[in-house]
């Protein structure tokens, strides 16, 4: 039988790699320095539950959940940083690119970090449910 949460879960996380390659090669948007941190949270899921679905893994969760919940924290300071002008005194980003800068804004609020923002929402929801049904 197919675990429905453990493969949303991996099609995201590659969606979300694949995306974020495509802005950077392809776009040749520079990473910021969250941007960086967000990949370096978000590439490794793709290996861990790409394995976790093909083994049936129920107990991944545990490894993926607090990960991803770093992520939504990551994810939602950095958009706060975009979208809300007071927070720009708060940047950690001191050299390179701003992590206010928006290359992409669609709608007036989809930025590049509010899509990792979703990504990590969407893992994080799909661990819950993977736990709870344990």
């Amino acid at each position: 039988m197919v675990n429905k949460p453990l493969l949303f879960a991996w099609i995201t996380s590659i969606i979300a790699m694949v995306g974020s390659l495509f802005f950077s090669e392809r776009m040749d948007f520079i990473p910021c320095t969250l941007c960086w941190y967000q990949r370096i949270l978000m590439y490794p899921f793709v290996i861990f539950l790409g394995i976790a679905f093909y083994r049936n893994d129920r107990d991944i969760y545990k490894y993926i959940l607090p990960i991803s919940i770093i992520g939504i924290m990551t994810s939602s300071y950095h958009y706060a940083l975009q979208k809300i002008p007071s927070m720009h005194e708060f940047s950690s980003c001191t050299s390179g690119v701003p992590c206010s800068g928006q290359y992409i804004n669609w709608f007036g609020f989809v930025t590049i970090p509010f899509l990792a923002l979703i990504a990590f929402i969407f893992i994080t929801v799909m661990m819950i449910i993977l736990w709870k049904r344990k």
